[in-house]
C-alpha cells in the first residue's frame, strides 16, 4: 500500500496541523512598539499627570481650557516618550514581563494595594538560594574533595 505524502510540511497524514504558531496568542503592536493594554496604561498615567499639571496651570492663567489642553498635550508626549522607553525595556523579554514587573513592584512597595490586585501570589523572597544536595544517609551537605 502506498502512503500519500502530506500536502504541506506541517500537515499530518490525517489532516491535522502538527504545529501551533506561537504568535497567534500575542497582542498586536499598535503604536510605537506598545500593545493595546500597554498603550492604555501609558495614556492613562500620562492623562493623570496632564490633569495634575493642567489644574494649577488653569488656575494661574484663569482659563479652564488649560485643563484639557494640557491633558491632551501630556498624553501625546507620554505616548511618544513612554512608548520609546517601554520598547527599550521590553526588548528581549517575554510578552508578560511588563505585567509581572508591575505586579512585583506593587507587591514589594505597596503591599496593601497588591493584596487587592493579587500580588500576594508572587514569591518576593530576597536573599541567597542554595543548590547543595543533602546526603541521604545524613542531613549534612556533601563535601566536595
Amino acid at each position: 500500500m502506498m502512503t500519500v505524502p502530506p500536502e504541506t510540511p506541517h500537515e499530518a497524514q490525517d489532516g491535522l496541523v502538527t504545529f501551533l504558531p506561537h504568535r497567534l496568542n500575542r497582542q498586536p503592536v499598535v503604536v510605537r512598539g506598545l500593545t493595546a493594554d500597554e498603550l492604555w496604561i501609558c495614556a492613562g498615567l500620562s492623562g493623570m499627570a496632564g490633569l495634575m499639571l493642567g489644574i494649577p496651570l488653569a488656575w494661574a492663567t484663569r482659563s479652564i481650557a488649560m485643563i484639557p489642553t494640557t491633558g491632551v498635550a501630556v498624553i501625546a508626549i507620554g505616548i511618544f516618550a513612554g512608548g520609546g522607553f517601554l520598547r527599550r525595556q521590553k526588548r528581549g523579554r517575554p510578552d508578560t514581563w511588563l505585567y509581572r514587573y508591575l505586579q512585583w513592584w506593587l507587591a514589594v512597595r505597596q503591599p496593601m494595594i497588591a493584596a487587592m490586585l493579587g500580588g500576594r501570589s508572587l514569591i518576593t523572597r530576597s536573599g541567597f538560594w542554595t543548590t547543595r544536595r543533602l546526603d541521604r544517609r545524613t542531613t549534612a551537605p556533601r563535601r566536595s574533595a
